[in-house]
């Protein structure tokens, strides 16, 4: 298969909804109400698009370290990536949520990490494809042969004692992609203590997408200019999930430095 481009449109997607060696995965979640994006699927979703759950699925469950949101079981993913029939290396994965990328880089960036690289993301999510004019449908496809196995690139994801042995080193980049407010420590809605990781710079996950979800695809060279010549960037936020839309917007900058520090301020402020 080609390079696969970080993102697509949903005309390429309903254009190509046939195509036997793509499948789509309805990531749509909400933190405040962890059981939506599984109802929302179950009422509307895109035809053959199959779910997975930001927690039961793109997670592991919580431990008194670790953060709100550990990686997954590789196996158990891999499992259920297999009765989507994705092939390792080979079925082309398009991943959509409904709130600007935040749910569905998580997955992108988890098939990356299980050594899978043609996934993209869906432009505008799902009420994109929808006020489009594109096909919705409640019907749950079936379990479909496929093959995945993990290739673990280890390299992609660093931990806590990582990050303090090389966050002050002179090329290595530590972002925090949380909200501003939150950064500062001016307001923290989820975590115990407020504040972030002390040398990290600020690029907010927000900043990737507009009011619509829709990429801003040609700022994103731009946001990490300033950081072009790091040998590593080090990318964190609440949980380790919207920073993945950092990371993805690394990749639509053309940058190779990006590392998950998976467990993100959840796991760090856990120490303190």
């Amino acid at each position: 298969m080609t390079e696969t481009a970080p993102v697509i449109s949903p005309q390429w997607l309903a254009e190509h909804l046939n195509d036997p060696n793509i499948a789509i995965i309805d990531c749509r979640f909400a933190l405040a109400d962890p059981n939506l994006g599984q109802q929302q699927y179950q009422q509307s979703h895109i035809p053959g698009a199959f779910y997975l759950d930001l927690n039961q699925d793109l997670s592991s469950p919580v431990q008194k370290h670790g953060g709100r949101h550990p990686l997954p079981d590789v196996n158990s993913l891999a499992a259920k990536l297999t009765a989507m029939g994705v092939h390792s290396g080979k079925t082309r994965v398009v991943a959509y949520d409904d709130s600007r990328f935040a749910f569905a880089a998580r997955l992108w960036w988890l098939l990356r990490y299980l050594g899978h690289s043609p996934v993209t993301l869906l432009d505008g999510g799902f009420s994109t494809w929808q006020g489009e004019g594109y096909a919705v449908t409640a019907d749950i496809p079936t379990a479909k042969p496929g093959l995945f196995t993990p290739q673990l690139r280890s390299e992609m994801v660093v931990d806590i004692e990582t990050v303090k042995a090389r966050k002050d080193i002179a090329n290595t980049i530590l972002v925090d992609s949380r909200e501003r407010d939150r950064y500062l420590g001016k307001h923290e809605p989820i975590d115990p203590i407020a504040g972030h990781i002390p040398g990290a710079v600020n690029l907010p996950w927000q900043q990737v997408s507009d009011a619509d979800g829709k990429v801003k695809q040609t700022e994103q060279p731009q946001r990490w200019s300033e950081y072009d010549d790091a040998e590593e960037i080090i990318v964190y936020c609440g949980s380790g999930v919207t920073a993945c839309v950092n990371l993805w917007s690394m990749e639509l900058a053309g940058l190779k430095t990006g590392k998950l520090y998976a467990g993100s301020w959840s796991d760090w402020c856990s120490y303190l």
